[in-house]
């Protein structure tokens, strides 16, 4: 697939540019420099399915992924508006067929990502540089295509990507794991001694009496025999990033090792869009809408906008857009802190009455929303901000598979359950929970990993398909211990055949 050729905007558009952005930053929107880019549709599918970047690695995923959004967009199915990336400067694409109403609104939909790129906390670890570095990712493994092969490379890129979703997303922002489990791996395989216990600092004339030689080997022998007597098995406790494990003890090839961390650092840079995608995509839109209804529009352009709008809010029965929950949830916020509908006597009020008319006035909405912006992702927003009345008032409910019927079907409209089916659903951005436990597993070198079971079963021919790509990487047999039909149950690979292990029911 081509990297798609970018163009800089016309003067009408470029003029059109300069004042969506006045709009945007008179409104407290904080961005970095935007930078728009004009292509044409075969261009902005090519962009969009290298995940917003002109160019990335060579892979045979990049150019399926071009293919549906090609012939979904030329058989009339589906049509890309916006695209913007996370980056110093923010880059952005506009579709060169859209009408002006169009540019409008994706520009003030965008100044909208901008702002929460550069100020929400979750995205504060990632790079600003990854246009740059997306880049350099990409000259790096095709020279490793033109050493080795394009089958060897892609084959463990393969491998790598289907773990991509085994990282702690949590990871930059707090420290879990210091990387010198190494050393803890040679000395569980015998393959190093302990070092010496640490000396006191103390001049060369005075050390034989800050730290006896007695002493010193007294200690060293004790740490020995705790050793031998410990649990020979690493890490200490559960390592929730999969990846970095393997990155770290796996035995692999430089390049092979230079690869995997390549596809981590892309998944890590990507994880706060999964994180954030219902806050994200409903800060944008509050935005385009309060620009385009307050200042953007011109009569020309109310029923192009006010259509191409009420398509990007749509509901639908079976299925969440994150576009309508976000903006709705940030405007009930809005109106609640400028109302004064919050607080302990707020919420200690038992009048229906009373609460349906509260007002203080206080008109904090503003405010809070941006506070809101700064500080939360999907899980805490969902958590922290719906509410029995927003439930009520937009008639969510929990659905689920009726395989009686073969259909999905409401399964409740308790406010309850509704909110715990949206938080189950967003916590781990919806994917499943994986630990390593144990990464010498029978003192053979093997990988024991965990699956957290929250109720739903692994889909079992992908845990197989994981555990092979797993094993070309680790290289020794792997484990992975999870529920199947309510029993506690062992998956294993060799590198030959698959074994399941039933352990018996699962304690509750």
């Amino acid at each position: 697939m081509a990297t798609a050729q970018l163009h800089a905007l016309p003067d009408e558009l470029a003029a059109v540019q300069r004042r969506i952005e006045g709009y945007a930053r008179g409104h407290g929107l904080d961005f970095f420099q935007t930078v728009f880019e004009l292509v044409d549709a075969d261009q902005l599918n090519a962009v969009a399915a290298y995940g917003g970047f002109p160019t990335r690695y060579p892979h045979w995923r990049f150019g399926m992924e071009y293919e549906q959004l090609s012939k979904g967009y030329h058989y009339g199915l589906q049509k890309i508006y916006e695209l913007v990336i996370n980056n110093d400067p923010c880059y952005a694409y506009l579709m060169k067929s859209n009408e002006l109403t169009d540019q409008k609104l994706v520009m003030a939909h965008v100044y909208g990502h901008c702002d929460f790129f550069k100020n929400n906390y979750w995205f504060s670890q990632t790079s600003r540089k990854m246009m740059d570095e997306m880049a350099n990712h990409g000259n790096r493994i095709r020279k490793f295509i033109d050493r080795f092969g394009v089958e060897e490379v892609e084959a463990f890129i393969d491998a790598c990507l289907s773990i991509e979703d085994l990282i702690d997303i949590y990871s930059p922002h707090i420290q879990r794991y210091e990387r010198r489990d190494k050393y803890q791996f040679a000395h569980a395989t015998g393959e190093e001694d302990l070092p010496p216990p640490n000396k006191f600092d103390a001049k060369q004339y005075m050390d034989r009496f800050i730290n006896p030689p007695k002493v010193l080997a007294a200690e060293a022998e004790r740490q020995r025999k705790e050793s031998e007597q410990g649990e020979k098995r690493f890490p200490k406790e559960p390592m929730r990033d999969v990846m970095l494990f393997i990155l770290d003890h796996a035995p692999l090839k430089p390049w092979q090792l230079e690869v995997l961390s390549i596809i981590r650092d892309e998944a890590c840079y990507f994880a706060p869009q999964a994180q954030t995608k219902i806050m994200n995509e409903g800060w944008a839109s509050y935005w385009h809408s309060t620009i385009m209804t307050q200042q953007g529009l011109e009569p020309a352009d109310v029923i192009n906008y006010a259509d191409h709008h009420s398509g990007t809010l749509a509901a639908s029965p079976n299925r969440l857009n994150p576009y309508k929950l976000g903006i709705e949830l940030f405007r009930d916020i809005e109106v609640r802190w400028n109302r004064g509908r919050f607080g302990k006597e707020y919420e200690e009020c038992d009048d229906m009455q009373k609460c349906r008319t509260w007002d203080t006035e206080i008109m904090q909405g503003r405010q809070k929303i941006f506070e809101v912006r700064r500080i939360h992702n999907d899980l805490t927003f969902i958590d922290e901000f719906l509410t029995l009345e927003f439930c009520r008032q937009h008639k969510l409910f929990q659905f689920g598979y009726n395989p009686s019927s073969d259909a999905y079907e409401i399964e409740s409209r308790e406010f309850p359950k509704v909110k715990q089916q949206l938080l189950f659903n967003l916590t781990n951005m919806g994917r499943p929970n994986i630990q390593v436990i144990d990464g010498n597993y029978r003192n053979r070198g093997e990988l024991y990993l965990e699956h957290v079971h929250s109720g739903v079963d692994l889909k079992l021919n992908y845990a197989h398909d994981t555990l092979e790509n797993v094993h070309r990487l680790w290289m020794r047999p792997v484990h992975i211990e999870t529920v199947v039909e309510g029993a506690k149950t062992v998956l294993s690979f060799d590198g030959s055949e698959h074994k399941t292990d039933k352990q018996g029911e699962k304690k509750s």
